[in-house]
This record gives C-alpha cells, sequence and structure tokens, in this order.
C-alpha cells in the first residue's frame, strides 16, 4: 500500500527540503531560533574547551600560543560560511552526512558521514573527560580513586566521573529533544553569563598589559622549526574548541523555520565563542599572579580562577564550567545521535531498522542514544590506564571531525569550478561572488590543520614514559583503521544494501479517483 505524503500545514515549507532526500518528516519541529544558537555554542563550549587543554597550550607555546585563536576562528569561521550556506539550501538531520551525499556522491557521503559519527563519539568521551580537570579541584572528595598522586590515579578517576555524565547524557537524549533543548538552554544562558562575568572579574585584576601574548617562555627549545614547531603543537588547545557549530543545521528537522535559522545559529555560535573565549584566555594570562612555576602548565585556567578569584568566587565560577562541560556533552551527543539516524535512515549502518526508529512517545531515535553512550563508554575503559588520555582521545576526535568537514568543502569546492553549485533561494543565506575565496580558503585549512593535528609528535601522543613507537603513531594508525576499514565495510557491504528505508521513505499521493 502507497503512503500518503505528509500533509501540508504549519511546517510544510520546513519539510519541503526533505522531500528533496527522499525523507518523510518524523521528528517533532519543536526548536526557535535562541534553541538552534545554542546547540552550536553549547557543542563549541566557550567555558569546556578553553578550560581543559588550556595547560595543554600554556605548557606547549608559552602565553604567545593565545595567538592560536584568531588563526584557527579565521579558518574555522570560513568553514562556517560554507556550511551557513548548506544549511541554508539542506537543512536536514545529520548534516554533514547527507551533505556530502548530495554535493559529492553517496560513496563519499558515506565516508565523511562515517568520520563524523566515529569522532563524535569520541569527543563526547574527551569532553566528558574534563569533569576530571575542575571536579576535584572545587573539592578533593570529587577524588574517588586514590589521592591524586599515584600513577593511575587522575586517569581512573576521570574514567569514573566520565561515566557519570555520559549516563546522564544518555538519559536525557533518549527522552526527548524536548527535554534536552530546556537543559541545554539554560546551560548556555549560565555559560554565557558566567563567560562575561569571568571576563569583567578577571579585567578588574589585571596585574600585567597585553604584550604578554608576545611571550614564548622558551618553549621553542628543542624544535626544530623553533618556536614555529612550538606554536603548532599549542595550536590543539584551540583546534579542540572551534567546531561542531554545524549542529545547529543536525537538529534542522526538529527546528522551526530551519533554513533561515540555522545559517544565523551557526555563524553566531562560531562568532560568540571567539570573541568571550578570546577574552578569557588573554585576561587570564594578564590578571594571574604569576607566569612562572608549574601549576599554568598542569591546572591550567582552573588554577587562574581560583588564583585570581580566591576560593569562594573561583569554585563559584569552576561550578558554572562544570554546567559547561555537562551541556556540551549532552550537546555532543545529541548531533551524534542525529547522525546515526540520517545514516540508519538511508540503510548505511548495521541493523538501520532498529537505529533509525523513532519512538512514537518521544518523537526522538532511542537506540542510537543508548548505542552512542555505550560506544563512548567504550572508550573510556580503554584508555582507563592511560596516562595521556586527555591530550590522546582529544587529539583523535579532532582530527577526525576536520577530515569529516573536508568531506564536505572539498566537494562543495569541485561543485563550485564546475558550476553545479545552487544556493539556496532569494532572502536566504548566499556567499555569493565571495564563494570561491571562502570554499577555498576553508578547504587548504582544513587540509593543513589535519596534518599538523595528526603528525606523530612525541610532545601529543607520547609524552612521558613509557615511549612505544606505536603510542607516538597512535592517531595516524587509529584514523586509517577507522577510515580504511569502515570504507572497505561500506565498499563490500553496506553500499549494496544503500536506500531510504520504506518506512522512512516520502511516497507520491495516491491519486484521488475522478469522475467520468
Amino acid at each position: 500500500m502507497t503512503k500518503a505524503a505528509p500533509p501540508s500545514g504549519t511546517h510544510g515549507h520546513d519539510d519541503s527540503e526533505l522531500a528533496e532526500f527522499g525523507y518523510r518528516p518524523e521528528l517533532k519541529r519543536t526548536l526557535g531560533n535562541f534553541h538552534t544558537f545554542a546547540a552550536g555554542i553549547s557543542y563549541i563550549s566557550i567555558l569546556t574547551g578553553t578550560f581543559q587543554l588550556f595547560y595543554f597550550g600554556y605548557g606547549s607555546g608559552g602565553p604567545a600560543y593565545w595567538w592560536s585563536w584568531p588563526m584557527v576562528f579565521v579558518g574555522q569561521f570560513a568553514v562556517a560560511l560554507c556550511f551557513a550556506e548548506l544549511a541554508a539550501r539542506h537543512p536536514v538531520a545529520g548534516s554533514v552526512y547527507n551533505w556530502s551525499k548530495r554535493i559529492g556522491n553517496p560513496h563519499l557521503g558515506w565516508l565523511a558521514g562515517w568520520m563524523m559519527l566515529v569522532a563524535s563519539i569520541v569527543s563526547i568521551a574527551a569532553v566528558a573527560l574534563a569533569y576530571q580537570l575542575t571536579l576535584p579541584q572545587i573539592s578533593s572528595a570529587f577524588q574517588f580513586v586514590g589521592d591524586g598522586t599515584g600513577t593511575y590515579d587522575v586517569a581512573t578517576n576521570a574514567v569514573v566521573l566520565a561515566a557519570v555524565l555520559i549516563l546522564f547524557t544518555t538519559l536525557v537524549n533518549a527522552f526527548g529533544v524536548k527535554l534536552m533543548a530546556r537543559i541545554n538552554t539554560a546551560g548556555v544562558f549560565i555559560e554565557l553569563v558566567a563567560s562575561v562575568v569571568l571576563i569583567v572579574m578577571l579585567a578588574v585584576h589585571i596585574t600585567r598589559g597585553p604584550q604578554v601574548v608576545l611571550e614564548t617562555n622558551g618553549t621553542g627549545t628543542g624544535h626544530g622549526a623553533g618556536y614555529l614547531g612550538a606554536f603548532l603543537v599549542a595550536s590543539l588547545a584551540s583546534a579542540y574548541v572551534m567546531y561542531g557549530f554545524d549542529t545547529a543545521a543536525s537538529l534542522g528537522e526538529e527546528s522551526l523555520n530551519p533554513s533561515r535559522n540555522a545559517p544565523r545559529a551557526i555563524l553566531r555560535a562560531i562568532i560568540a565563542s571567539f570573541v568571550l573565549g578570546g577574552l578569557v584566555l588573554l585576561l587570564a594570562l594578564m590578571s594571574v599572579s604569576s607566569l612562572k612555576g608549574d601549576k599554568l602548565s598542569t591546572d591550567g585556567l582552573q588554577y587562574v580562577v581560583l588564583d585570581v578569584l580566591g576560593p569562594t568566587a573561583g569554585k563559584g565560577m569552576l561550578w558554572c564550567v562544570l554546567i559547561a562541560v555537562t551541556v556540551c556533552a549532552l550537546a555532543v551527543h545529541t548531533a551524534a545521535i542525529r547522525l546515526a539516524f540520517a545514516m540508519a535512515r538511508d540503510n548505511n549502518l548495521p541493523a538501520s531498522s532498529v537505529l533509525a526508529r523513532v519512538s512514537p512517545r518521544f518523537r526522538t531515535p532511542v537506540v542510537p542514544a543508548v548505542v552512542i553512550g555505550v560506544l563512548a563508554l567504550a572508550i573510556l575503559v580503554v584508555n582507563i590506564r592511560q596516562p595521556q588520555i586527555f591530550t590522546v582521545v582529544t587529539s583523535i576526535g579532532i582530527i577526525m571531525i576536520y577530515l569529516a568537514y573536508l568531506g564536505v568543502t572539498a566537494p562543495m569546492l569541485v561543485a563550485r569550478l564546475r558550476g553545479r553549485w545552487t544556493p539556496a533561494g532569494e532572502g536566504r543565506f548566499s556567499l555569493g561572488r565571495w564563494g570561491l575565496v571562502v570554499n577555498v580558503v576553508a578547504v587548504v585549512w582544513g587540509a593543513g590543520m589535519t596534518l599538523n593535528l595528526i603528525w606523530p609528535r612525541a610532545a601529543v601522543y607520547n609524552a612521558a614514559p613509557p615511549h612505544h613507537w606505536y603510542l607516538r603513531w597512535g592517531a595516524v594508525l587509529f584514523v586509517a583503521v577507522i577510515a580504511g576499514g569502515g570504507f572497505a565495510y561500506y565498499w563490500f557491504v553496506q553500499r549494496h544494501r544503500t536506500g531510504v528505508l520504506a518506512e522512512h521513505r516520502l511516497e507520491a499521493p495516491v491519486p484521488a479517483p475522478t469522475s467520468d
């Protein structure tokens, strides 16, 4: 029996983009303009990123590592502009996967989606680890494993705390997008207010001028390229923060007027993150009592906040950081679910019919929420006794996301050069004549930063003993296995089954009988 197309109504125009992909609308549209903005900015999460890897950036490049912040912003803003143009044209779930499939081909789309899905699962684990960097600073009672001085105390305790957070994000996402949006919106509001308050409080306590960002602390010593080598390592700290803005588009099937709201949300999220995050980092360097000692390169911004604001106000601010980490993990988990749903809807994952099933009660894909949560926990368990767990897990996640983004910007550039790119209609976001230039910058930036991130440096992948070649080359090996193995599975098995599942397919309406 042929299914009738959904009746046109309030969301008829919103659902028209789905028809181009052959999908029928199933997810409930409840998210407004601020909800989509909140989804993008909570994934980026100013306080999560800056507080999680400041210690690494400062330890690797000294105060001058701050310049990696505007550098990463320029490159990622070019990517965000391309994504905004795509969001105006195709605001559908699993944005990166569907965009790559649409402007490239099904094979490239699958690979981009697969890389993004694995990267998102790794990122959930990486974000959840940030609990360890904050909670024990608030109270030693949160150091459940040992006293924090043992070789594996910190790494093991980090896994315990992260597991609690992942369980929370799994349950929230399983109960529907409305609950997720409420928690996320409240958390983002707190994070934005806390960021502004922190900027003001740090500004009141400045002890040195902005020229501090010219100091390298001699970190270039030992690098063949001098300080450039140190700077490129330190830039990982900034690269970790400014991604995930595509989440606003990935929630397009649950948003109101997504073709207009999603592009704005993407650009507002990355601009707000750049301004607020850049000020937090700059003022932290200007206000900390001393730039000497090891605390800045071990305890990071958590140490700065306690040092500058004192224990009472400092710990209050760290609770706000904890909220930011929570909603960031929630947003990453949410985006991963939509991506898994989008790929499964095309029968492009194992057990697709189960993964693409939408709960009639919660109007959200419940099974992917649970599966993704379990896989994120598995990543943590594998690394439970890895002292370098923070930088290793984080680095691998970033690399794969940059590769997935390239899977969109590169075919988009090819489409422009061949004259096959058609922007959204009049009144919607478009780069116009600047499209080609911006797209070239996005591709060159993505390729260059991916190479920088994946380079097998001991400082990133094997900084502490024991030193083994497979640890240093771990990122290269992991990405190669995931990309190569995943695509081999797709090519020999999954591609022969691909196609929109019948229960998700938009069929033409049955024509009404006519009387003679």
